[in-house]
């Protein structure tokens, strides 16, 4: 019995998702078919309209379900961060900034050291 309902959700959830992807086709053809006779705030309007009735449509399917909790359990886990203060911060940016200037003079003279040595081994001149 359990096979049949799921059959039967599955292929209810590829009607919706055609719907879904119909209705955003349908908001982006308009939007380009009537760049000419419909102003841009009505344009802007009916395109978000569509956007939302695909996602209400798009968020009864199983697929859309598993999204809508997911966000949710991720905003919950948002929450649960602890955000470093300011200060911290503030010194964590300092020390990324030295260390990222150290390896850039490191890295330059390690460039220029072997550019010189090549320089050297091939016999052209800088």
């Amino acid at each position: 019995m359990s096979v049949e309902v799921e059959e039967q959700s599955s292929s209810l959830d590829s009607i919706k998702w055609l719907v879904t992807i119909a209705i955003l086709i349908a908001a982006v053809v308009g939007n380009y078919m009537y760049a000419e006779q419909v102003s841009v705030l009505w344009r802007a309007i009916g395109v978000v309209a569509a956007v939302i009735v695909a996602f209400l449509i798009a968020s009864k399917t199983a697929k859309g379900q598993d999204a809508l909790v997911f966000s949710k359990d991720s905003r919950t886990e948002v929450r649960k961060v602890v955000w470093p203060t300011r200060q911290e911060t503030m010194q964590t940016t300092i020390v990324v900034i030295i260390a990222t200037l150290i390896m850039s003079l490191i890295l330059w003279g390690i460039d220029g050291i072997m550019l010189r040595v090549v320089a050297f081994l091939t016999g052209l001149e800088l």
